[in-house]
């Protein structure tokens, strides 16, 4: 399927890097998702990027369909589960079959769609009783010293190259229409185990470094790999993101 004119691809360039470099989600999320989906026959995990959500759904549904409309995102995506079945396609064009999803999940994707149109999407696939999933994180958490680091970092010299959707990040999606019967829903956080090259790898899958990088010619990050050293030590730390998840009902 073609992908639609007003696609903004911030990750095709690096995708390989992007699947290497991203953190998981917490198993905890999924057995929530799984519990409130009315059925566990078919679930599409929307702009699926190298398929994290998507490889974590396969445990709890019997089928999970997986879409990016970035080719490249797809080709480089996980593919552990035999009952993940990836595709190229448009959030607002999936291509999938009229009420037959039990649940959709978009993570970290829902502020680069035209919202209008997804939400039409999802009505149109939704079962009844269907479940919608979104979620969001921000700037890590580590220590006081590594996270002044990065929120200068994030605060100084890229801030101006990030794309303006990404106040919809910082807003915790409150900025973003979400017209579905919404559930409450727990508190979740994702946490790794990194080393201070896991840190940094994962700054540079930052959209706003690529474009940074790609203007001036410059590796931004490059100049707080010193800092951050000194201030990481020689361990791997937790580093955690705390994760925002609206959840709402279909039909």
């Amino acid at each position: 399927m073609s992908e639609p004119s007003s696609f903004a691809d911030h990750f095709s360039g690096h995708a390989d890097q992007y699947a290497a470099a991203r953190p998981t989600y917490p198993e905890e999320l999924f057995k929530f998702l799984a519990k409130i989906s009315p059925r566990h026959d078919l679930a599409w995990d929307c702009a699926t990027g190298s398929g994290q959500a998507a490889q974590g759904l396969a445990s709890y549904f019997d089928k999970v369909i997986a879409t990016d409309a970035s080719e490249e995102q797809i080709r480089n995506a996980a593919s552990k589960a035999d009952n993940v079945h990836y595709r190229t396609a448009a959030a607002e064009q999936s291509g999938i079959e009229e009420n037959s999803i039990n649940l959709v999940t978009v993570a970290q994707a829902l502020h680069w769609f035209d919202f209008d149109g997804f939400y039409r999407e999802v009505r149109r696939v939704a079962a009844p009783s269907g479940v919608l999933a979104v979620w969001c994180y921000g700037l890590t958490t580590v220590s006081a010293q590594v996270d002044a680091i990065v929120h200068d970092f994030y605060r100084g010299a890229i801030h101006e190259f990030w794309p303006p959707e990404r106040e919809h990040v910082e807003s915790k999606y409150e900025s973003i229409p979400f017209p579905f019967d919404e559930c409450d829903t727990p508190r979740f956080s994702m946490k790794q185990r990194w080393t201070v090259k896991a840190l940094t790898d994962y700054l540079r899958t930052w959209s706003a470094v690529k474009r940074y990088q790609a203007q001036t010619g410059i590796d931004p990050v490059s100049a707080i790999e010193a800092p951050l050293r000194d201030a990481w030590g020689g361990a791997a730390l937790e580093v955690g993101w705390p994760l925002t998840l609206k959840v709402g009902r279909i039909q």
